[in-house]
């Protein structure tokens, strides 16, 4: 595979990725494939790469499965990896492409592109004691995290209460509920949310196929209602038509509420960021952070991530050559799937009306999760 218009000047790139999750791998991939020599340093402040798309799946397989140590990507891709957090804005973006120079962890890095892809932070609400969000799923096995609430007392013909009908929501749940049915834990689960039905931001039809799925196993749904508080037995919520409070038994909420980044970074059509009306040229945003100029899709996806991730590298090293022609960013969604369990899902494929699920679904999200394993393998089978 080549990069049309990317003719190489003798310059030994010098390249910084901040954030090692699917856009900046993604980036990294393409860009070690089209130039084994440009040095390359991955920030970023965990120790693993997180296949956060595949983080309901550690409650029937291994940990290590959807976690991938840094340390391997730096002997696999002839990279470096700095474990280390860092606070961007648009004055120090604009300082850092003037100097070309960045400061993590106490050292001062020369670069000659800069690619910011951060990812985007979910919204938090407040935890109390018997409260878990993606936070704690990150940082522990589901498993073990809901074995512990067991054995402490929790779960006795009680329920446990999934906030959020988003995609993450949904996956969650329905990894919990085969879980807890196969280890005969007696607990009933529920799901609440603000709208009316599942996965309000695809087409209804995955939504009514979710809330069938939700009654063949008993899940009790609570459509149009806030979460406000999760106490030692009972969980409270609001009617959102009313503002009425309702009380009801739970023994531990899990809040997954979605993505709602603080700010994302503007860029042009090719990737650059824009800082105070300024493009950086040497500085480049990719994935959940950033923000492209349309017509290009800015869903909080992984496909998005991906293609951004290529995109962005795939214009670095044409900025970096000798024609400096740059490939503007048009990609749209080709589909979304979303798990119900170990054989189930439900999605769309080429067109949202193009709607697919159970077996066929479940099929085409596996095919989707080992095409970014190949990647990561350092095999590209993406078109673009």
């Amino acid at each position: 595979m080549f990069i049309p218009f990317y003719v190489p000047s003798k310059e030994h790139l010098r390249i910084i990725i901040v954030g090692g999750g699917y856009s900046g791998l993604a980036a990294l991939a393409t860009l070690r494939e089209h130039n084994s020599d440009a040095e390359i340093v991955l920030i970023d402040p965990r120790a693993d790469h997180l296949k956060i798309t595949q983080l309901h799946e550690s409650f029937r397989r291994p940990w290590t499965d959807v976690h991938l140590p840094f340390r391997n990507l730096e002997h696999r891709f002839g990279i470096r990896h700095i474990q280390a957090n860092i606070q961007l804005d648009e004055g120090l973006l604009k300082q850092s492409n003037a100097d070309r120079v960045l400061v993590a962890d106490n050292q001062l890095l020369d670069f000659d592109y800069l690619l910011i892809a951060t990812g985007a932070a979910f919204r938090k609400l407040e935890k109390g004691e018997r409260t878990l969000d993606l936070d704690d799923f990150i940082a522990e096995p589901g498993p073990d995290l809901l074995d512990r609430h067991f054995q402490s007392g929790g779960g006795d013909g009680n329920y446990l209460t999934v906030v959020g009908g988003g995609a993450t929501g949904i996956q969650f749940l329905f990894e919990i509920a085969h879980f807890v049915r196969e280890r005969r834990i007696p607990c009933r689960l529920r799901l609440t949310d603000v709208e009316d039905a599942p996965l309000t931001q695809f087409n209804a039809k995955l939504g009514r196929y979710t809330e069938a799925r939700l009654d063949d196993l008993g899940i009790e749904f609570m459509p149009g209602h806030f979460f406000r508080n999760q106490t030692a037995d009972r969980v409270v919520l609001e009617r959102r038509e009313t503002g009425e409070p309702v009380e009801l038994p739970s023994s531990l909420s899990l809040l997954f509420v979605g993505k709602s980044p603080l700010s994302r970074q503007e860029t042009n059509w090719f990737g650059q960021v824009v800082a105070e009306g300024t493009t950086l040229d040497r500085v480049f945003a990719a994935g959940d952070c950033s923000r492209y100029r349309v017509p290009g899709s800015n869903s909080f996806s992984a496909q998005t991530a991906i293609r951004k991730g290529k995109l962005a590298a795939r214009n670095i090293l044409r900025h970096s050559g000798r024609i400096k022609l740059l490939e503007p960013y048009v990609h749209q969604d080709i589909g979304y799937v979303v798990s119900l369990g170990p054989a189930d899902a439900v999605g769309w494929v080429a067109s949202q009306r193009n709607v697919v699920g159970g077996s066929p679904a479940a099929a085409v999200k596996g095919i989707v999760e080992a095409q970014y394993d190949l990647l990561l393998a350092g095999i590209d089978t993406y078109l673009l």
